[in-house]
């Protein structure tokens, strides 16, 4: 179902800092643009209430996750909360098979090809290549060379509609947009006017 929610659209949304006061607002917003994966990180005020207000509160084709998910523990957490995505920042194996364990979509940060293979054995989903400023496209192009064919490689950080492009002729299949989307403060029409600058720019491209 991830990769189905990615292949609609290939944009996450992580909403690092969210309240649950204004979470289902601004995931509505997201949804109409036409986000399906929404992630809450667990540094934010009180994540898992607000990973509940989203799921209860969206439909069932849009998937929300946790984000910065560090701990076996924290992974349970999320799934009573009604997550369904994992997303870390790391490739720790004991996460990612309490991931698997639980029966929930599994999105590791790599950096590297050997945690990026390591990663793909222990059953992630996709990829999330991060930080994306640091690896560039020249090394997402070099690394499907060698990653079993249809690895999803999902670029994270200082993404913005403008240099979209060159990561996808590199071969990403979709982008994690942080605070180029959302920001602590933001109002719901601007995160909506965001969201749908980056949706534009992902319509004309992919």
């Amino acid at each position: 179902m991830l990769k189905q929610a990615l292949a609609h659209n290939g944009l996450i949304a992580i909403l690092r800092g969210v309240r649950p006061d204004e979470v289902l607002a601004i995931g509505q917003v997201l949804y109409e643009a036409g986000l399906r994966v929404i992630e809450v990180p667990l540094n934010s005020p009180d994540p898992y209430t607000s990973i509940r207000t989203l799921r209860d509160g969206l439909p069932a084709d849009c998937l929300i996750g946790a984000g910065t998910v560090l701990t076996p523990e924290q992974v349970e957490q999320v799934k009573a909360a009604g997550g369904q995505v994992i997303v870390m920042p790391h490739s720790d194996p004991k996460v990612l098979r309490a991931a698997k364990a639980a029966g929930l979509f599994l999105s590791p940060g790599v950096a590297t090809p050997t945690e990026a293979f390591a990663a793909l054995a222990e059953g992630a989903d996709v990829l999330k290549l991060f930080p994306a400023e640091q690896i560039g496209p020249s090394v997402i192009k070099a690394w499907l060379a060698v990653l079993p064919t249809g690895t999803l490689l999902l670029p994270v950080g200082g993404i913005t509609p403008d240099n979209m492009q060159v990561f996808i002729d590199a071969g990403a299949k979709g982008f994690g947009l942080g605070s180029g989307l959302f920001k602590p403060g933001m109002t719901v029409d601007q995160v909506a006017s965001r969201a749908q600058a980056y949706v534009a720019a992902w319509n004309t491209l992919s």
